[in-house]
Parts: structure tokens; sequence; C-alpha cells
């Protein structure tokens, strides 16, 4: 069986295309929630993923690699190490969050069991995430475009 190569998207002008390439397997992005509820250690990644250890070994390294994880003597003193986010990898929570409400809304029934995300202090579920315009006002899918920014400013140059 001939091997698939993934093609690199570091380099892209797209900031989707960029994140993909950086984190974008569904190995990486399960590691990183399991990570923000509060795992730290390889065993711990194993035994929720249920992955071979090898796959969880290489995403693991992608991610520190990445600056996604960074990994550090374990807390309690013991010969282990711990997986801890970076603020990089804490900064998936939103995209994080997305995606789960994305997934609440199209791929359950109605009346089907899913894991829900309850604020802490109140225990009342997280309101959806929206797409905002500068001024607040709430954007939907014909209301934005793609356009080219500038790095120093995150402004749009002017198309004229």
């Amino acid at each position: 069986m001939a091997s698939v190569r993934k093609t690199d998207l570091s380099g892209a002008t797209c900031p989707i295309a960029r994140s993909l390439s950086d984190i974008g397997d569904w190995w990486s992005l399960l590691i990183v929630r399991d990570a923000l509820a509060g795992m730290t250690r390889f065993s711990e990644f194993q035994r929720s993923l249920g992955c071979a250890k090898n796959i969880l070994s290489a995403r693991l390294a992608k991610l520190v690699e990445r600056e996604v994880l960074t990994l550090a003597p374990a807390s309690d003193g013991s010969a282990y190490s711990e997986y801890r986010l970076t603020e990089k990898g804490k900064a998936l929570r939103v995209p994080l969050v997305a995606l789960r409400q994305w997934g609440e809304e199209f791929l359950f029934e109605p009346d089907e069991e899913r894991l829900g995300l309850v604020d802490k202090r109140d225990g009342l579920p997280v309101a959806p995430l929206a797409l905002r315009a500068q001024d607040g006002r709430l954007l939907g899918p014909d209301d934005v475009q793609v356009s080219a920014t500038l790095p120093e400013a995150g402004t749009v140059p002017d198309p004229a």
C-alpha cells in the first residue's frame, strides 16, 4: 500500500489552511480537547482516546514541536512527564467550542444524549458562539468576505 503524503500548507496565505497544517488531524484536536479538560499524562490521553501508542506519541511530539503543548517534569515529583498547554494551545479553546457547537447542531438527533459544555459558575449551557463585526453587529454568512490584510495593522488594503 502506497503511503499518502500530506501537502505542507504551513506557508499558505489562507489562515484555515495554515492552521490545519499545524494541528488539523483529529487525534491532535482530541488531545487538545483532553488537555483543556485537565489531562496531562500520556496514559491519561491514551485511556481517553484509545488510540495506538505510536500514533499518540507522534501526535504529542508534533504538538510539542508546534508549541501547542510543552513537556515538563511531573508536578507530583514522580519520574513521569506531563504535557501542558501553552498559550497557543489554550487559544484553541474557542475553535474547539465552535466545532463542538456545530456538531451539537448538525450531527445529533434532538433527543440523542451528548456531552454538553456548561459554565462552571452556574451550570448553565455555554451560549452559542457568534461572529460579530467590530461594532458588535451579528454577522451572517453573506455579511463577510475573504480579503487580504496587512500584517502590521490588520487592515484591509484599498482595492483601488
